[in-house]
């Protein structure tokens, strides 16, 4: 898997540098550093127009100045690539988990299943503590799933250590109960 992680590094650092050049020579014959209609600019042009154009498109659709176009495609392809980079650091060393765990037996799998659980709790936890400082709270359309995941570690936890002030502390509170949870069946499997 390392070697793909490899392979997508280079080709996003490509896809990257062609991005800057891309918008490097749009950037040129619009600002008539060079002529757009010598052989330089309708070469310049015909070089970065098919992939600037998609780009002006939805800059114009979304209320944005085309003439930034280009950099808006490098900063996409960026963007993309860190996304796609950390996708796979994600998954890398989640498929090797899942083969240690199958080539295990049964206790691995149980294993994998509790740690796989924890990590999805500690991330809506996570998810809950940063919507509410962002004023979205459990009746938010895409927040629901979140607070129904972790309520019935928080809520209880509420009850017993009231808010100091503004900070709420039953979230903290919940992830080390979780955590403690996880040790605990981890250590009753023998891991």
């Amino acid at each position: 898997m390392t070697e793909a992680l490899a392979v997508t590094r280079y080709v996003v650092l490509v896809a990257f540098g062609a991005s800057v050049l891309v918008a490097l020579a749009a950037w040129l014959v619009r600002t008539r550093r060079v002529s757009p209609f010598g052989f330089a600019g309708r070469t310049l042009r015909a070089m970065s127009d098919p992939l600037i154009h998609p780009v002006e498109t939805r800059l114009v659709r979304a209320g944005g100045n085309p003439v930034n176009a280009g950099w808006w495609l490098v900063v996409g392809v960026a963007a993309v690539g860190v996304v796609l980079i950390a996708a796979l650091n994600w998954v890398s060393p989640l498929a090797a988990g899942m083969f240690a765990a199958f080539s295990g037996g049964p206790r691995a799998g149980v294993a994998l299943l509790i740690v796989g659980a924890y990590k999805v709790l500690v991330a809506a936890l996570f998810v809950r503590v940063i919507a509410g400082w962002l004023g979205y709270h459990r009746y938010t359309r895409w927040l629901r799933p979140v607070y129904v995941l972790t309520d019935w570690v928080v809520e209880p936890l509420r009850r017993v250590l009231p808010p100091l002030g503004r900070f709420d502390w039953s979230p903290l509170a919940a992830w080390l109960v979780l955590m403690l949870l996880q040790r605990i069946f981890l250590l009753g499997l023998g891991f």
